[in-house]
């Protein structure tokens, strides 16, 4: 579905993001790992037209997006969960996945509002509450709720559990292998490396904006000289 090809993106004249590479087949979901600073966040921003590479292919479903705008890149079907949330603070939670509500390219429409509620049941509890009074959890599940309304094919999570207590952390977790068993295939950003792994079936690991490991997680999980290399565990 996704083929990121020799990928370099700079921030002015700071090249950030060195001959990146990466994969991921329908129905997949992807780790990208590694350390604080690695270039994992821009990865995914270069992807979704945000902070557009310089030089390399983003070749999504056949098509070279790497040149295109976001709000195109988002109606040919990648949907971004990003680490800031960024949902509206003054529409109740249902307001905000009405307003996201939309047919995915060629009219993919496997989400509903009603969908939402049966795999987001606490959003469904909580819908007249608005944004601006939600727990840190509630906003991350509202965040990818809202992104799923879009009916993306490529879902890109940018560190899900980041600043979640650990029961949150669990269940936003849990929706995410909920998705995977639906069939989604997502591009997941995590910082903890030990729970991304065990709901991908592979993973890369980046270090200094350059590709350093690909290959099955199983195979990462059991590697802990790459582990604690890359990744300091």
């Amino acid at each position: 579905m996704l083929v990121v090809e020799k990928m370099n993106t700079f921030y002015g004249d700071a090249h950030v993001l060195f001959d990146v590479s990466l994969e991921i087949r329908e129905g997949e979901v992807v780790a990208l790992l590694g350390r604080n600073g690695a270039g994992k966040t821009t990865t995914i921003r270069s992807i979704m037209g945000l902070t557009p590479p310089r030089t390399g292919r983003v070749i999504f479903k056949g098509e070279n997006i790497a040149t295109l705008p976001p709000y195109v890149i988002a109606n040919r079907g990648v949907g971004f969960v990003p680490d800031n949330r960024r949902i509206f603070p003054t529409l109740t939670v249902r307001q905000n996945l009405e307003l996201a509500r939309k047919q995915g390219d060629g009219g993919k429409n496997g989400w509903t509002l009603e969908g939402i509620y049966e795999h987001f049941p606490a959003l469904k509890e909580i819908e007249d509450r608005k944004g601006e009074v939600l727990s840190g959890g509630e906003q991350q599940m509202l965040t990818i709720a809202r992104t799923l309304m879009g009916n993306p094919d490529l879902v890109l999570l940018d560190e899900p559990t980041e600043g979640l207590a650990p029961i949150m952390v669990m269940e936003v977790m849990k929706i995410i292998k909920e998705l995977k068993e639906k069939g989604e295939t997502i591009l997941l950003v995590e910082q903890n490396s030990t729970l991304a792994l065990g709901i991908s079936q592979r993973a890369y690991i980046l270090e200094n904006g350059h590709v350093v490991y690909s290959g099955p997680a199983e195979d990462l999980i059991r590697n802990d000289e790459v582990k604690q290399k890359y990744l300091g565990i």
